[in-house]
């Protein structure tokens, strides 16, 4: 079980793992070794989540996400393939984090009082005074 917000946790069984190989650091090991890792989670599938996250949370996943409703994370960071495993797991618990907060409330729109505005045109007015009087000094 992975443990993602408290009383939701992911079981194993619901993610899927595969191993390719990875570009980038190894040196003539990288083109033996099958180190990077593809994760697979279908999210329409989950009893754990309800409709309006999984909705979030395939927004939130972009391009990784498939028209059917699965998420795709690939990490390639590192060399070897647990530390891989444990970065793809550590982005997808991050995503569902995400998804699980609910949208900010819109902002909603107000005007200022009248009594505000007169304050403030007041304090200009104070204000354009005392840098008039700090003008030429005559003699």
């Amino acid at each position: 079980m992975i443990d993602i917000a408290p009383g939701i946790s992911l079981d194993e069984s619901w993610l899927s793992e595969s191993f390719i190989r990875s570009s980038g650091p190894g040196g003539q090991n990288v083109n033996k070794v099958a180190s990077a890792v593809q994760l697979r989670f279908d999210v329409t599938d989950c009893p754990v989540l309800t409709q309006e996250v999984q909705a979030r949370l395939l927004r939130l996943a972009g391009k990784r996400a498939t028209a059917e409703g699965e998420i795709i994370i690939e990490a390639r960071r590192f060399r070897t393939r647990e530390a891989n495993r444990l970065e793809a797991r550590a982005r997808l618990v991050a995503l569902i984090a995400r998804a699980l907060e609910p949208p900010p409330k819109p902002r909603k729109r107000t005007r200022p009082s009248r009594a505000a505005k007169e304050k403030r045109l007041e304090a200009k007015k104070r204000q354009g005074e005392k840098k008039r009087l700090r003008g030429k000094v005559e003699e």
